[in-house]
């Protein structure tokens, strides 16, 4: 039977003798020196259990582990800790070792920058055009804007050329356009009218005249049968048709805005009641896609304003078909 004071059994107890004032001295200081032990020993194991450091002076030193099976609950304590990880497969590594994964860089365009496209207008479009068309991917004059009829050229020559079909001017399309082609002459960028100009009526051939022809959809304009200027023009629909005949030009209004439709027609010269001879943003926009409503419209407006300077009051018109 375990004594419940000392920790010892029956067989401890026989060994101390018989009780009596000696005994029960004897018995004492074994029950203290028992208890002594009992205690040292719970000390020791609260101590290791506590962390390595408290006894790593008395203790053997732990047996190494090899670096890449420790663990942080396995690791010598005194081994080193590892340097910090300076790289990670989102982070490029800044010593450049092999071994680690640099971030994904943006795709760029594989054709570049665009650098024209549907609604520009200028110098560069009208060098487009000219350089398409010595190719033959553009089977007009150039008109300086960039409209359905460009993009559609251009995409035609991106396809030829083994590019993604964009109609878009990149930088790639025209570095290749570049390469195949020359710098065009003046009378390239600026021919004189997109379609070759009507042979002139007749009426048009003495004295001063702007001389239109719906058939090729042009205007000339002549002084004393000589062709002084010809440009791109475009007239009324089937329901708003522009008049033939010959008529005079009776009023000059060069920042006219129409009070019947409130748009604009910059450089108008009235030669019929309300129809009149002016520039259209819109024919320079949409070509002849679309229709005036009556008026004959023109869509360079350069052309047009140097015209509107030349012609005066009383100047002959002719419509013709």
């Amino acid at each position: 039977m375990r004594d419940r004071t000392t920790g010892t059994t029956d067989s401890t107890a026989a060994h101390t003798g018989p009780a009596g004032p000696g005994g029960r001295g004897r018995t004492g200081a074994l029950a203290v020196l028992a208890a002594l032990t009992v205690a040292a020993a719970t000390a020791g194991c609260t101590a290791q259990a506590a962390g390595q450091t408290h006894s790593a002076a008395s203790a053997p030193p732990a047996p190494s582990q090899p670096a890449d099976t420790a663990t942080e609950d396995a690791k010598p304590a005194d081994t080193p800790a590892p340097a910090p990880v300076t790289s990670s497969p989102d982070l490029p590594d800044p010593s450049g070792s092999p071994g680690t994964t640099a971030p994904p860089s943006p795709t760029p365009d594989p054709q570049g920058e665009t650098l024209m496209a549907n609604g520009s207008q200028g110098r560069q479009v009208r060098e487009l055009q000219a350089r398409l068309r010595q190719i033959g991917h553009f089977d007009r004059s150039p008109t300086g804007y960039y409209g359905s009829v460009t993009a559609a050229s251009v995409s035609s020559f991106q396809s030829k050329r083994g590019l993604v079909r964009t109609g878009r001017t990149d930088t790639l399309t025209w570095r290749k356009l570049l390469g195949m082609t020359r710098e065009p002459t003046a009378g390239e960028l600026d021919p004189p009218t997109t379609r070759p100009a009507a042979k002139p009526d007749k009426r048009c051939l003495t004295g001063r005249v702007l001389c239109i022809s719906k058939n090729s959809r042009t205007l000339s304009w002549m002084i004393d049968g000589r062709v002084v200027s010809s440009m791109d023009v475009r007239f009324g629909s089937q329901y708003t048709p522009t008049r033939e005949g010959t008529f005079s030009v009776y009023w000059k209004s060069r920042d006219h805005v129409s009070t019947i439709y409130h748009t604009p027609m910059p450089y108008a010269m009235f030669f019929s009641g309300g129809q009149a001879v002016h520039y259209s943003a819109d024919f320079a926009a949409r070509g002849y896609d679309g229709a005036s409503h009556g008026c004959v419209n023109v869509r360079d407006k350069a052309k047009i304003a140097a015209l509107f300077d030349q012609v005066r009051d009383g100047d002959k018109v002719v419509v013709y078909g």
